[in-house]
């Protein structure tokens, strides 16, 4: 079986490291490289790393300031060893089991293989989204791209390291959600995927993760990193050979998460951003191959704010 490298970016993770070390110890895999960058911390993580000799452990440790997740994430891809990549917070676990499971498919050398994620908070939730067999990965990404709701999360995917290569791909650096800029393109540019019924990876609620945090600064970061992050699509996408329909559901699905984004702003910024999808036609990428999506098109072309009147949002 081939290496396997996780990858555990953090900043100040004093709290949850040694937890989360102790589930990588329990992880029944033979050939593990554990990589921890540590993003300008100061409560002595490198420590509780220092404890897990046995291990095949690599501490990384940014001296001159904080570099983002995204950063942090490329250099553990840069530094990684093995033949697959892992991702994982450090405030959450994977099923011991996990890549014993998936023993088939790394077997079967597949660019992208991803596990489902648990959520757990007061309720425990389960991802929902659809399963299928090896294919292509522009048909994985078409299949999950409009029933998925974490398709672009990098921590339910065992990738190949040499995916990331070929593509020239990486994490975008310096912004929010950087994950939605690369993990949809990544997928679509597999040579093979398949999508498990594993649930595997344990997300857990807290107020530290970008994903988990309300604060409003970032809800409005996260929009304009978003825009930004479609720019790049666009010039991305041209050195891409994709099929039409892939293209067109890589846009669709960068548009409808851009709108969603929007959908959590106060009104005096929805509307400002608003003109702003408006100005970059993003609103053109939104298909019409049911009743549903045309009366959604028209309604969101004719006024965005109807539309999010309609599932009950608030003109805060």
């Amino acid at each position: 079986m081939p290496k396997v490298s996780i990858i555990i970016p953090f900043n100040n993770g004093k709290k949850y490291l040694n937890k989360c070390l102790k589930n990588i110890r329990e992880i029944l895999y033979y050939d593990l490289e554990i990589i921890l960058i540590d993003d300008f911390s100061n409560d002595k993580s490198e420590e509780i790393a220092k404890r897990y000799t046995e291990l095949n452990l690599k501490y990384y440790y940014t001296t001159e300031k904080t570099i983002g997740v995204g950063n942090a994430r490329n250099l553990g891809i840069e530094k990684a060893n093995g033949k697959y990549i892992m991702f994982l917070d450090v405030d959450d676990t994977i099923d011991i089991n996990l890549l014993r499971n998936l023993k088939e498919y790394i077997n079967k050398d597949i660019d992208m293989i991803k596990y489902k994620m648990k959520i757990i908070g007061k309720k425990e939730k389960f991802e929902i989204g659809p399963t299928f067999d090896v294919t292509n990965g522009e048909d994985a990404f078409n299949k999950l791209c409009f029933e998925d709701k974490y398709v672009d999360s990098p921590c339910i995917y065992l990738i190949k390291k040499e995916l990331f290569e070929r593509t020239n791909l990486c994490f975008e650096r310096n912004v929010y959600h950087e994950d939605f800029g690369l993990i949809p393109l990544l997928l679509a540019n597999a040579k093979t995927a398949v999508s498990t019924d594993i649930y595997a990876y344990n997300y857990f609620q807290s107020k530290n993760s970008i994903m988990r945090n309300n604060n409003y600064t970032k809800q409005l970061k996260k929009v304009m990193d978003k825009l930004f992050l479609y720019d790049e699509l666009e010039e991305k996408i041209k050195r891409m050979k994709l099929d039409q329909r892939t293209i067109s559901n890589i846009f669709e699905y960068y548009t409808n998460s851009i709108i969603s984004a929007i959908a959590n702003l106060e009104k005096k910024d929805r509307i400002v951003f608003e003109k702003k999808i408006k100005e970059k036609h993003l609103l053109e990428n939104l298909q019409t191959k049911g009743v549903k999506q045309f009366i959604k098109k028209i309604i969101i072309k004719i006024n965005i704010e109807i539309y999010f009147a309609l599932l009950g949002i608030k003109n805060i």
